[in-house]
């Protein structure tokens, strides 16, 4: 014996009991008394009409049993490391001084510094003295091919 479930009230219809109803996008509805059919077709929320089972639902009604609140499971916080360093170093960089972590950040500084200045002093080597410019009026392709010059 199939049962049935009212599309508005989420009532049991039994086999030959009920209506059907089918909407214009083929979407089918059954209802087991015509209140809830005109309910239904009025428009009305069932979330909002006491009686109907999602009413009953939504707002924890009787429900017969007390169930235990589930007891959720504390979060264990694990170190691990990460792509750049390994969990030893990351421990060794949390137990290190303020005054430790100041001279690695002065010397690592000054190396920067130190490799900017190689850099520039090699670049000044490397470059040539160009060829004078000549301080003749610049002309442009199109003036030299004659053209009227801006008009």
């Amino acid at each position: 014996m199939k049962l049935e479930i009212d599309s508005f009230s989420g009532y049991r219809i039994y086999p030959s009991k009920g209506r059907l109803f089918v909407r214009g996008d083929n979407k089918i509805f059954r209802f087991a008394t015509s209140k809830n059919e005109s309910l239904f077709l009025q428009r009305k929320n069932p979330r909002k009409i006491a009686w109907t089972q999602v009413y009953r639902r939504m707002h924890k009604k009787g429900i017969t049993e007390e169930v235990a609140k589930k007891r959720s499971r504390r979060t264990v916080k694990h170190q691990r490391g990460i792509v750049g360093a390994d969990l030893a170093a990351i421990a060794a960089r949390r137990n290190q001084t303020a005054a430790i972590r100041a001279q690695q950040r002065t010397s690592a500084i000054q190396k920067a510094k130190a490799e900017k200045k190689a850099k520039e002093d090699k670049k000044e080597k490397s470059t040539k003295p160009r060829a004078p410019v000549s301080s003749a009026p610049r002309v442009s392709k199109q003036q030299m091919k004659g053209g009227k010059g801006g008009r």
